[in-house]
């Protein structure tokens, strides 16, 4: 590079720069060169830099000489000495244009710096990459605390979305309970009204057996006198004693009256099992015997123990010990005792299971035995002797909606009623032991008295 191409070249640029020989010779200056020692351009040609420098003119040479020699740029410091008699600390960059031979010097070119300037903008230049960096951490603080908040807004949402739907359960499963309640409610409004209409025709036919018994046998009892009195009866008396058979008339009719007599005792009896089934839509507590409860439970469902289709009726064994009066919401545990002996009859119906029906055709059978605890409880069992249940349904028996049957035949609310009934409205226990093969097994434990 000559003088006149780092001219060229050098003008536009506004960082100070020198070519010089290797000897120390200025070959060309560009103006902020000039500037920063506060001279002219032509002042400073043909001059050696050891005089614009304070440094010798020995350790001038060697820094050029370690310039010419490098082929990396060369860092130094120079001090300038200006026009006005003040000196200024530079820092140097000196890299070789034109490496030393014996025809010509080594060109090297200098960049001059201000230190104290290069200082101010070196610390500018720090308090920019702090400013920067303090930036860049508050948008990383930011954008953490923007996830951090993400992800409690989804934790928050997913939370708020588990609590409404179990608030949608708990309300399906509440409407559900009304429902079935109502259900129980106008069953047993039905039952009542029933029984009442049945009762009514029943206690007169009922009262006035007595009296037509009495009466017939008033008349038989004439007619037997009328015969000693007068045996030889007219022909026409003869013919209509012979035509009636008089003899089997008298011995039959009291037979019929004994029958008509069972019969409206036995629907006298049915008529207080409804009565006593009817206790469904009462909601207070009350004393009541036990046994009666099972007793027009086991009445109602009667028609369902009995043999039908070459399948023999299921037996119902009582062992019934000699329980004190509950205090108990009697409609509600009437629907506990309906819910378990139909499962339990389900259980022993041969629609249920092919191999049920084997296991059970000779002698289906539900246990149903009642004893005293202690002078605070009583239990109820009722077990029957179907196939049985395993563990993995029998640990879901008491959840909502929880069923085996088939869509349309239960709605998987019965069992689960009858807990929320036996614990949380009597303070009680209810327990299911099974296995399969073996049967099931339903214990109710409740106080006597200890109701909230």
């Amino acid at each position: 590079m000559t003088p006149e191409q780092f001219i060229e070249f050098a003008r536009v640029l506004p960082e100070p720069l020198l070519l010089v020989s290797g000897e120390g010779q200025l070959l060309a200056t560009n103006q902020p060169v000039a500037d920063m020692l506060g001279l002219r351009r032509q002042e400073l040609r043909e001059k050696m830099l050891f005089e614009l420098v304070t440094e010798s003119a020995n350790d001038v040479l060697k820094y050029l000489q370690a310039c010419s020699s490098s082929r990396a740029m060369v860092i130094g410091s120079l001090t300038l000495r200006k026009n006005d008699g003040q000196t200024l600390i530079c820092r140097s960059q000196g890299a070789v244009i034109q490496p030393w031979s014996p025809e010509s010097s080594a060109l090297i070119l200098l960049r001059l710096e201000n230190r104290t300037l290069a200082t101010s903008n070196f610390v500018l230049l720090n308090q920019k990459i702090n400013e920067l960096a303090k930036e860049v951490q508050r948008r990383r603080q930011a954008e953490e605390a923007l996830q951090e908040a993400n992800q409690e807004l989804e934790i928050r949402v997913e939370e708020r979305t588990t609590a409404l739907q179990e608030t949608l359960k708990e309300l399906q499963l509440t409407q559900t309970q009304l429902i079935q309640a109502e259900k129980m409610s106008s069953l047993g409004q039905m039952v009542a009204g029933i029984a009442h209409e049945i009762n009514n025709p029943v206690s007169f036919i009922y009262g006035n057996l007595h009296h037509a018994h009495k009466y017939t046998q008033d008349l038989l009892k004439l007619v037997q006198i009328h015969q000693q009195v007068c045996p030889n009866a007219p022909p026409e008396i003869q013919e209509q004693i012979e035509e009636i058979d008089l003899d089997f008339l008298i011995e039959d009719i009291t037979k019929l009256f004994q029958s008509m007599k069972v019969g409206t005792e036995r629907i006298q009896e049915i008529v207080k099992s409804l009565r006593n089934f009817s206790r469904l839509d009462e909601a207070e507590l009350k004393q009541v015997n036990i046994h009666e409860g099972i007793d027009s439970t086991l009445m109602i469902l009667e028609h369902r123990l009995q043999a039908r289709h070459e399948y023999p009726e299921i037996t119902v064994i009582k062992k019934y010990s000699q329980l004190p009066n509950v205090t108990c919401y009697p409609g509600q545990l009437n629907q506990v005792f309906m819910n378990i002996l139909a499962n339990a009859i389900d259980a022993l119906e041969p629609s249920a299971n092919n191999e049920n029906q084997k296991l059970t055709k000779n002698n289906p059978q539900i246990k149903i035995k009642t004893e005293i605890i202690d002078e605070k409880w009583i239990e109820v069992s009722i077990a029957d002797n179907g196939l049985g249940i395993n563990e993995q349904v029998r640990s879901k028996l008491f959840d909502p909606f929880f069923t085996t049957k088939a869509v349309g035949k239960g709605t998987g609310l019965g069992l689960y009623i009858s807990y929320q009934i036996i614990v949380e409205k009597h303070n009680g226990q209810l327990s299911c032991f099974s296995a399969p093969g073996k049967g099931a097994e339903f214990v109710i434990k409740i106080p006597v008295s200890s109701v909230s």
